[in-house]
């Protein structure tokens, strides 16, 4: 708890460096083609633009959330905004592609410290219930509103300034941020516990391992696997402070959420890839407009999103709204993959009021089902393991859709169109399977409380 601290003012501090680390993941996609031009990237590796920061982020999240359960809340924060700050003035002034994705890594690294230090001292600070929700509703908006508002921001940046604009924005927000960083609580801190690194280095090198090959390498996708198998080991056996703790796993409604936020992260965050090159490739529109076309996509999610979602939570229950989401969502995505021909309110706008509804509403319920239940002592882990499952899926579903895109149809704006569109109906099917697991997911008064406490022989994992 905060205690006297001015929660409203933290709580917009957090929100503030949430928007950030989210507004990056799409921010770059609008100036793709940009980026394309001046840095002479091919398309497979323009995919890497974007997945370089969304797998170093998602893979080490799982090691951020327990940095903030291991070396207090604002001792972390503040690190993950220097390295994400820093990061972005590297990448505004990269001149070839290869630093460019190097410096995206770099960003995915200090965002990856900071967004679970964001979510842990929110949920430090507010006991469950409606105080909670509503906290979380404001920071679930915020963070979906940052990947809709990075369309237009990348847009407008892009058309009048440069593609380098949208990386440099950061460093002024990141300067403003860390001069406010004393209002961060300190948090809880067990500094003599050892940081599972070889842990967070195999989560990471298989997702990456596994986003690399499901685009085309049978031999990636095995080593992956064997990769996050050897992460399986080492969380069972040889660590003793796991990333992900056995209460985690233990709970139904957090390991089945997360499985639900995996789907939904490669549902939700790769659709802003393909929106743009769709907006751009198939019905011409330049960087400013199609960054003014996204608009729709930020208010309706905003809205739906602090407003109508928590007001539901309190009538229906959350697997209900989840599940319902989901199906709405993939309506819209259903209609967006018959973009070919169409004109904006058609072809857009129509599609994004389904689209923002369904996100809107399922992804705060969904936050609240895996992160209640948790004693602070693990309220990083937990943290971690919510964001890994989005971003992980992002970058996942990302790669799997751009080699489903590079099939027949050539590169004219019909067949575009068409390859666009089997990835929006491949997006469909997704959430279909997320209302799926929705149903399965316990009610609020059968949830298992996740408690810190170790499963038999784990005080010997040494």
């Amino acid at each position: 708890m905060l205690g006297g601290r001015p929660v409203a003012i933290v709580l917009a501090l957090l929100c503030a460096a949430q928007f950030m680390v989210v507004l990056d993941v799409s921010v770059v996609n609008v100036a793709l083609p940009s980026i394309q031009d001046a840095l002479d990237v091919d398309p497979r590796g323009l995919a890497w633009v974007g997945n370089a920061y969304a797998l170093t982020f998602g893979g080490l999240l799982l090691l951020g959330g327990r940095l903030a359960d291991l070396y207090g809340h604002r001792r972390v924060f503040a690190t993950g905004l220097a390295v994400f700050t820093a990061a972005s003035l590297a990448g505004g002034l990269a001149d070839t592609s290869g630093l460019l994705i190097a410096a995206r890594a770099g960003q995915g690294v200090g965002a990856a410290i900071l967004a679970p230090a964001t979510l842990t001292v929110l949920t430090s600070a507010h006991p469950e219930g409606p105080r909670r929700t509503r906290a979380i509703a404001v920071w679930t908006a915020v963070s979906l509103a940052g990947g809709t508002a990075g369309n237009l921001i990348g847009g407008a940046l892009t058309q009048y300034l440069s593609w380098r604009s949208i990386l440099l924005i950061n460093v002024p927000i990141g300067l403003a941020c860390l001069a406010a960083v004393r209002r961060i609580p300190a948090g809880p801190g067990r500094s003599g516990d050892r940081l599972d690194v070889l842990g967070a280095l195999t989560a990471t090198g298989g997702l990456a391992a596994l986003a690399y090959g499901v685009s085309g390498s049978p031999a990636a996708v095995a080593a992956g696997c064997v990769m996050l198998g050897v992460f399986v080991l080492v969380e069972a056996r040889f660590t003793a402070v796991p990333l992900i703790p056995y209460a985690l796993v233990r709970a139904r409604a957090i390991w089945l959420g997360n499985v639900a936020m995996l789907l939904a992260g490669a549902c939700l965050n790769p659709m802003w890839y393909f929106l743009t090159l769709s907006m751009q490739d198939v019905l011409g529109y330049g960087p400013l407009v199609t960054g003014l076309a996204f608009l729709p996509h930020t208010l309706l999610t905003m809205l739906v999103g602090l407003r109508v979602t928590p007001w539901l939570m309190r009538r229906a229950g959350d697997r209900v709204l989840i599940a319902a989401g989901a199906l709405i969502g993939a309506a819209g995505f259903l209609w967006q993959s018959r973009i070919a021909g169409g004109h904006y309110v058609t072809a857009i706008l129509g599609p994004a009021v389904l689209i923002s509804l369904g996100g809107g509403l399922l992804n705060t319920p969904l936050t609240v089902t895996v992160t209640s239940g948790v004693t602070p002592e693990i309220a990083g882990a937990a943290s971690g393991l919510m964001n890994t499952a989005k971003q992980a899926g992002g970058a996942l579903g990302l790669a799997a859709l751009v080699a489903l895109t590079a099939g027949p149809g050539g590169g004219d704006p019909a067949g575009l169109a068409e390859g666009y569109g089997r990835a929006f109906v491949l997006i469909a099917a997704m959430l279909a399977g997320v209302a799926a697991l929705a149903v399965a997911l316990p009610d609020r008064r059968d949830r298992t409380p996740a408690t810190a406490d170790k499963p038999a022989g784990q005080e010997h994992a040494r």
